[in-house]
């Protein structure tokens, strides 16, 4: 999940992660907390678990953590099973699926949102003004969610969609990319972000966007929105626009999502230290969240629109960094950022309920040696849909996770007043242990994690999974070392994670294991293997587990990786699906030339997916060539330029996606 940045690696560190680092987290690496790793702390036993690999010892305490091994607690596998025929991995510059099954794009960047007829259609030069690409699907779509509009058959051929723009690629988006700089191309660069909600519908096996349509909407990076919880109208909130320190505008790079079980969408906001040009001596806390002089370079927004520069307006940097809720049946309401979930460089927010209706939400932070989180609503949820459950999210408990060598964990509070989080400690409430989640997680000793991505929890057994997609700096540059949860130095490949809690999903302990470790079987490098059973691949990312329990998981490995080092055998982008109660792991869909594969869904009756494809045609630099911008990539249309798209998947004769 990706957010533009002029940086550049060592030839080594280029071999596994980016050259120039769209998504900020691959370069950050701010976690400078004195809390020593599990490795560091573990006692001699747990050491040799470790020197020993995670079979030995913890075979005996969890049944074996390789290969997609159950922790035992899982449900029987009735319904989950995968019958398509593996798709095989080669370089190509379309969408494959498997045989029987048809991938058709239904909305590109620059499509009409259909808010009304006769919405400017899109330019192939790009010369669409910032007041048009405000009404047209922003660019490099990320996380879906489909939203039924009526119930059995008819909620599967009629709904909403909303799903993210995470970022942009001034080379695409402008017609002479950043050749020249003005207002204009930076309030277009802005209505490119966000988040679309469009009303989709099926005649026969087709499908298409609604226009016009009472729903459809544009959220952008300038749409005011309203800050709600115990963070809201804090002082490092308040801002000479917004004195009260409860309205801001817009929400950037839109990475993960989650959906509620009252009919919102969570759009999560990732890595938003990209857009704001740091002060020439950054303070400790601007620090510890990656904010630096030059910041600004990637986007240059601070060049036009002053509220991004931190130097000149300090606080506009703690509003953003939050789980925003959205109504899409509402098209006249007000998002909502949640302060209550913490604020992270948050991928995504997977959300189920306790046996007693409360919300729990998994979220990851995706960047280097950064965390795992949950939060707990102290009420339940009521019936009669959003309005009933207006507040839901701003009362509750906020979680950090702890893994512990022997294969069990720990959810540490991030309350004030508990432990080392007071006034004493730098944290004067509630709402600076939120706003400074990173520095009260430090202060907790969590588990520092390699890049936790999305999360998902298993409708049947109630296990709960985790991406984690790599890290090429554990265990060397006195960087942390290997520990139980992230067993791997140069961590290439990346693994899922996954744990049972003790009873209900708001228990504070729970086992832990490793559903996978990905990697190629066929490399040299130990740490590179895996033990996958099936089709290879490497840099998990979105992660998705249907209604039936099947779970799909959806790989970023970056622009400049691809088909080269470990990747050597991984020309493209992918998406699998596992039965998780058996193991095997078998490739579903392929994606075009230098594309991310991100963000899924199904309707109801699970005979439609929803597949976001992002950024096809990204060159190894990560910013197109304006002169050239179809050089890498022709996808989808063959013409103009390449363009992130929903692909809708069918299979042929009409049945269940992936049976």
């Amino acid at each position: 999940m990706f957010t533009m940045c002029r940086i550049t690696l060592s030839p080594s560190d280029a071999d596994c992660e980016d050259t120039m680092a769209k998504d900020f987290s691959r370069m950050e690496d701010s976690n400078r907390s004195t809390n020593p790793s599990i490795h560091e702390m573990s006692s001699p036993t747990r050491r040799l678990l470790l020197r020993g690999g995670l079979g030995g010892v913890a075979a005996g305490l969890l049944g074996g953590l390789g290969g997609c091994a159950s922790l035992g607690l899982g449900a029987a596998s009735a319904g989950r099973g995968i019958g398509f025929a593996s798709v095989p991995m080669r370089a190509v510059d379309q969408v494959v699926v498997p045989a029987g099954y048809t991938a058709s794009v239904l909305y590109r960047w620059g499509d009409p949102v259909g808010a009304t007829a006769g919405q400017p259609a899109f330019r192939l030069d790009a010369s669409n003004t910032a007041a048009e690409q405000a009404l047209q699907a922003g660019m490099h779509h990320d996380g879906i969610h489909y939203f039924p509009l009526g119930s059995g058959a008819d909620g599967s051929a009629r709904g909403l969609l909303a799903m993210n723009h995470e970022y942009v690629d001034d080379g695409l988006l402008h017609a002479d990319g950043m050749k020249t700089w003005s207002a204009e191309k930076v309030a277009k660069s802005i209505a490119a972000h966000g988040v679309s909600v469009v009303e989709v519908q099926r005649q026969g096996a087709a499908w298409s966007v609604v226009s016009p349509s009472r729903y459809a909407r544009r959220i952008t990076a300038a749409t005011p929105m309203a800050l709600t919880g115990p963070a809201a109208g804090h002082a490092l909130m308040r801002t000479a626009a917004d004195p009260a320190g409860r309205t801001v505008l817009g929400t950037l790079n839109n990475c993960g999502n989650g959906a509620t079980p009252w009919g919102t969408y969570l759009t999560c906001e990732e890595n938003f230290v990209n857009y704001f040009e740091g002060p020439e001596q950054p303070d400790a806390h601007q620090k510890r969240w990656g904010l630096k002089k030059g910041n600004g370079a990637a986007y240059r927004w601070h060049e036009h629109e002053e509220r991004f520069d931190a130097s000149r307006h300090p606080n506009e940097f703690n509003r953003f960094g939050w789980v925003v809720e959205i109504d899409p049946a509402d098209p006249t309401s007000t998002p909502i950022k949640r302060t209550a979930l913490g604020r992270a460089a948050h991928e995504g927010a997977a959300l189920a309920l306790t046996a007693d209706g409360r919300a729990v939400v998994y979220m990851g932070e995706d960047a280097r040696f950064e965390y795992l989180y949950k939060f707990v609503s102290r009420d339940a949820m009521k019936p009669g849909g959003a309005a009933a459950n207006r507040e839901l999210l701003d009362h509750g408990t906020l979680f950090v996770a702890r893994f512990d060598a022997d294969g069990r964990g720990e959810w540490l509070p991030l309350v004030h007043g508990q432990g080392p989080l007071t006034a004493a400690q730098g944290f004067a409430d509630q709402g600076e242990v939120l706003i400074k989640a990173r520095q009260a997680s430090d202060r907790l000793g969590a588990t520092k994690m390699d890049r936790p991505e999305w999360t998902a929890v298993d409708p049947v057994s109630k296990e709960v999974y985790c991406t984690l997609t790599n890290n090429s700096s554990r265990g060397g540059n006195n960087q942390p070392a290997v520990d139980a949860a992230n067993p791997r130095a140069n961590n290439t490949m990346g693994h899922i994670i996954r744990w049972k809690e003790d009873g209900d999903l708001d228990a504070r302990r729970f086992a832990w294991n490793h559903f996978v470790l990905a990697g190629d079987a066929t490399l040299a490098r130990a740490d590179a293997r895996g033990n996958i059973r099936g089709d290879t691949f490497g840099s998990p990312d979105g992660l998705w587990i249907d209604p039936r329990g099947t779970m799909w998981i959806q790989t970023d490995v970056s622009t400049s990786t691809l088909g080269k080092g470990d990747y050597a055998n991984l020309p493209n982008n992918q998406m699998l699906a596992c039965d998780p109660t058996q193991g095997e792991i078998r490739r579903f869909l392929l994606g075009p030339a230098g594309c991310e594969v991100t963000g899924v869904v199904m309707t109801p009756d699970l005979r439609t997916m929803f597949v976001n494809i992002q950024h096809p045609g990204e060159s190894p630099s990560e910013r197109s060539d304006p002169a050239d911008p179809m050089k890498l990539s022709r996808w989808p249309d063959g013409a103009g330029r390449p363009r992130s798209a929903t692909v809708v998947i069918r299979k042929d004769d009409g049945g269940v996606i992936g049976s």
